[in-house]
């Protein structure tokens, strides 16, 4: 690992810092303000116009989110626990996802610790923010620029791959890379366990964990277990909280149209107007829906979570399950929280 590059993303993490949805000020002692300060400013009210679920408010969370686990004492905590050897940097080959904003950074950032370079292939969704943030590290540190390519065409001439799709790419991904070693993630959902115990606040949290970039996230809790007989009242009246997502025009039009599927289909809901409820054993639900599955026992309901891991991202409860994670975190991952469980870094390390 370059020390050098380690303090560039702490330096970039000072950037973030003063990108906030309350206000943009400029602090005094970061670097390269003067050059890109106001132009990361009118990037952030762009966004929508390059994707239309990147409102302002979420790439402002997500921008936020950086700014926390960019800061040096973070970034030590997670790079304690591994052990880099200097060695020839290989070429990782990243192609990333956009249902987030800068959801592929994460990859980005364990290449560039780990010594090795990076060979990009952006999302469609999501083209502008990773480029921008890349050209600032850059400036930080110039022998980065050597480290960093991004690709409009076909990956070629990588040594080892990332790649980040939907359940189909994934199966294209796997034939296409077989001869290279490659971590490739797929599909995964959230759910969160309530045993009807939850405090006001839980729910409200929980909110959180579900409308977070209008549940677009594999983070995103998109299905609750209840026990047998639970009343959903105390959840709906949390959930309230979050009714002017409705007033957001891509979200209201997938609410109108699921919702009406649903009652086409004579499925049975539950809907507060901006959130529709389905009993459904499937994990993934479509936007502005939440499936709900009855348990009766929480042993067996932990079997069943610990059988479907590999199509599960994160469980969330009130410590119902091991290894959940508390409302209302889901979209905060700490930098050792690696997707779908597969340590990154280790993995880059053993090439």
């Amino acid at each position: 690992m370059n020390s050098n590059t380690k303090l560039s993303f702490v330096e970039l993490g000072k950037f973030l810092s003063q990108f906030k949805k309350e206000e943009q000020i400029q602090q005094a002692g970061v670097l390269y303000n003067d050059l890109y300060f106001d132009k990361f400013r009118d990037l952030i009210t762009l966004s929508q116009s390059h994707n239309g679920w990147f409102t302002p408010e979420q790439v402002y969370f997500a921008v936020q989110s950086w700014a926390e686990a960019l800061q040096e004492t973070n970034l030590d905590k997670w790079l304690s626990g591994y052990n880099f050897t200097a060695k020839t940097p290989k070429t990782l080959g990243l192609i990333l996802a956009g249902n987030i904003p800068m959801v592929g950074f994460h990859d980005l950032l364990c290449v560039l610790i780990a010594g090795n370079k990076v060979l990009i292939k952006m999302s469609s969704n999501d083209q502008h923010l990773i480029q921008f943030l890349a050209k600032y590290l850059i400036s930080v540190q110039p022998e980065l620029k050597d480290y960093i390519t991004f690709t409009d065409g076909k990956l070629e001439n990588f040594d080892a791959v990332i790649a980040t799709g939907s359940n189909n790419t994934a199966r294209y991904f796997e034939y296409y890379f077989k001869n290279k070693p490659n971590i490739i993630r797929k599909n995964r959902n959230s759910v969160a366990v309530l045993n009807g115990q939850e405090s006001h606040e839980d729910l409200v949290n929980l909110g959180e964990d579900i409308f977070r970039y209008f549940g677009l996230g594999c983070r995103n809790v998109s299905k609750l277990f209840v026990p047998e007989g639970y009343n959903f009242d105390a959840f709906f009246k949390a959930m309230y909280e979050y009714k002017d997502v409705i007033f957001y025009e891509k979200y209201s039009n997938n609410y109108d149209y699921n919702k009406a599927v649903f009652l086409m289909s004579n499925f049975k809901i539950f809907d507060n107007e901006f959130l529709t409820l389905k009993e459904d054993t499937s994990y993934a639900s479509p936007i502005s829906s939440v499936f709900y599955e009855y348990y009766t026992d929480i042993n067996t309901l932990q079997q069943k979570l610990k059988a479907d891991a590999d199509q599960l991202q994160c469980v969330v409860s009130n410590n119902l399950v091991p290894n959940s994670i508390p409302f209302g975190k889901t979209q905060k991952p700490e930098l050792w929280d690696y997707a779908d469980h597969v340590d990154t870094l280790e993995f880059l390390i053993s090439l």
